[in-house]
C-alpha cells in the first residue's frame, strides 16, 4: 500500500476533471488527477470530438454530390467507411497527444486506475491512496437505455454506431434529442434511410418550438422520417435486423435500432453514497456553487442533475477549483449555457425559449424576432436556409437567441455574450457586424428587435 497526497484530489479525467485539474494547477495547487480509462473522457473519445468528425465527413459527402450547382464537376463514388474511421481516429488521436501533454507540462500527476471514494479526504485506487485537501468528483455518463430495452446485437448505442464497419441501408433511432438527430443526419448523408422514434412531440424538443418545427421541415425535406409523439413499446432482432413495435401498432422495420434517450451519471459502485454524499437517482446533488453536503466534496459535469454538455463540464471544473482558491467565480446558470446540435441543419440557442419567458415575465412583458437568413448574402452562398430568433423582456434585456441553418453553432458565442451580459439590442445595435458572413443574420435580428430593420420589414 502506498499513499499520495495532494491539495487537490480529482476523480475523473473527462471534460470538467481535466479542466478542475488544469485551473487548479494554474493556481499553485497540487493536482492529483484519476482515471480509470484515457484523459479526454467521452467527449474526446466517444463523444464530441468523433461525432463532429462524422458530421464533417457527411458534409463533404452532400457537399460533393451537390457539387455542381456551384459549377463544379465531381462525383461521388460513395462511402469508404475505413478511411472515414482512420480520419475520426486520427483526429481524436492528436487532440488525445496534445491534451496529454498539457497535463504533463502542467505538473499534474495522473493516477490510472479505478477510483472509489473511501472518505470525503481518500479515494482509493488499487493498492494507492490518494489523499487531497479537496476532492472533486467528475466521474461523468454512460449511455442509458429504457427498462427492459436491452443492448446487444443489432440494439446499439452511440459508442457502437460511432465503431460500425459499414454504412446501414436502413436505421431506426430512438430518441429525437441532440444524439439522435446527429447520427439521424450523418446516416442520411451517407446514403441510408432512417425513422427516428421520438416520445415528445416534436424533434430536439429541448429547443424553442419555432425551431424545432422548423428542423422537422428541413428533416423532412432530407427525407429523414420521423414519428413525434409516440412511444417505444419493444424491439426484436433477427439475422439481418431489428423489427420495432410502437404503442400505437405502428411497426418499424430496420437494420439496426439505435438507441439515443440520454446519458445516465456514472456513480454506481464509486463510494459515494457510502461517504454521505446526498445523491438523486444515480446524480450527486451539489448547491449552486458545485459544493456537496460533505465539505470539501465537489461534482462537476454530467453527474451533477442539469444539462450534459462538454463545454458546461468545462467551466464548472474552472469554476470549482477558482472557487477553492478563493477567487468567487460568477455563477453561469444552466439556461444561459450555449447549446449546438450539429445536425444538418445546425441549432444553436443560448437562454429563454419564448414560452419559457412568457412564462417568466408574462406575455405582455415578451418580444421576439424571427429574421429568415433567406435575406443574408452569406447564407445564401452556402445554400442554406434558415432563421435566428431574439428574446427580449420589452424595454429590457435580450433574454433568448435561437438559430438554425448550416453553421448557426458558430454564431452562438455573441448570441451567449447578449444574454448573460444582459444586453439590451439597442446598446448591440450599433455595432457593426462584417459583411458578408452569417453573423450580420445576427446583427440584423438584433436591429430588427430593437425596432430599427435594416434588411427586413
Amino acid at each position: 500500500m502506498s499513499e499520495q497526497n495532494f491539495d487537490l484530489v480529482v476523480l475523473g479525467a473527462g471534460s470538467g476533471g481535466y479542466a478542475a485539474a488544469l485551473r487548479a494547477s494554474q493556481l499553485g495547487m497540487t493536482v492529483g488527477l484519476i482515471e480509470k480509462g484515457k484523459v479526454g473522457g467521452t467527449c474526446l473519445h466517444v463523444g464530441c470530438i468523433p461525432t463532429k468528425a462524422l458530421l464533417h465527413a457527411a458534409e463533404v459527402a452532400d457537399v460533393t454530390r451537390e457539387s455542381a450547382k456551384y459549377g463544379i464537376s465531381s462525383t461521388f463514388n460513395g462511402i469508404d467507411i475505413a478511411a472515414v474511421t482512420g480520419y475520426r481516429e486520427e483526429v481524436v488521436a492528436s487532440k488525445w497527444k496534445g491534451l496529454q501533454g498539457l497535463i504533463k507540462a502542467r505538473g499534474i500527476t495522473t493516477i490510472e486506475g479505478e477510483g472509489r471514494l473511501t472518505s470525503p479526504t481518500t479515494v482509493q485506487v488499487g493498492d494507492i491512496t490518494v489523499t487531497g485537501k479537496n476532492v472533486v468528483l467528475a466521474t461523468g455518463s454512460y449511455s442509458r437505455s429504457l427498462p427492459g430495452l436491452e443492448i446487444g446485437g443489432r440494439v446499439i448505442t452511440s459508442e457502437q454506431a460511432l465503431a460500425l464497419p459499414f454504412v446501414p441501408r436502413k436505421v431506426a433511432v430512438l430518441g429525437g434529442g441532440v444524439i439522435g438527430v446527429e447520427f439521424s443526419s450523418v446516416w442520411r448523408s451517407w446514403g441510408a434511410e432512417v425513422t427516428i422514434i421520438e416520445a415528445l412531440p416534436h424533434l430536439v424538443p429541448n429547443e424553442d418550438e419555432a425551431i424545432s418545427k422548423q428542423f422537422e421541415r428541413a428533416f423532412r425535406k432530407r427525407g429523414i422520417e420521423f414519428k413525434t409523439g409516440v412511444r417505444f413499446q419493444a424491439v426484436t432482432q433477427n439475422e439481418t435486423g431489428v423489427v420495432v413495435s410502437l404503442e400505437n401498432g405502428e411497426i418499424i422495420e430496420a437494420e439496426l435500432l439505435l438507441v439515443a434517450v440520454g446519458r445516465g451519471p456514472s456513480t454506481a459502485g464509486l463510494g459515494f453514497e457510502e461517504a454521505g454524499i446526498a445523491m438523486d437517482r444515480g446524480f450527486v446533488l451539489t448547491d449552486e456553487r458545485l459544493r456537496t453536503n460533505v465539505p470539501g466534496v465537489w461534482a462537476v459535469g454530467d453527474i451533477v442533475p442539469g444539462l450534459q454538455l462538454a463545454h458546461r463540464g468545462f467551466q464548472q471544473g474552472i469554476f470549482v477549483a477558482e472557487e477553492i482558491a478563493g477567487l468567487n467565480p460568477v455563477v453561469v446558470s444552466d439556461v444561459n449555457i450555449p447549446k449546438v446540435t450539429y445536425s444538418d441543419p445546425e441549432v444553436a440557442s443560448v437562454g429563454l425559449t419564448e414560452a419559457k419567458a412568457v412564462e417568466q415575465y408574462g406575455a405582455e412583458a415578451v418580444s421576439s424576432y424571427d429574421y429568415s437568413l433567406a435575406g443574408n448574402g452569406k447564407s445564401h452562398i452556402l445554400g442554406t436556409s434558415g432563421s435566428i430568433k431574439v428574446v427580449r423582456v420589452k424595454d429590457g434585456p435580450v433574454v433568448g437567441v435561437h438559430m438554425i441553418g448550416g453553421r448557426v453553432g458558430e454564431l452562438i458565442g455573441e448570441a451567449q455574450l447578449a444574454v448573460n451580459w444582459e444586453a439590451y439590442p439597442e446598446d448591440i445595435a450599433p455595432f457593426i457586424h462584417a459583411h458578408p458572413t452569417q453573423n450580420e443574420a445576427l446583427g440584423e435580428a438584433f436591429l430588427a428587435i430593437a425596432g430599427k430593420p435594416l434588411h427586413a420589414i
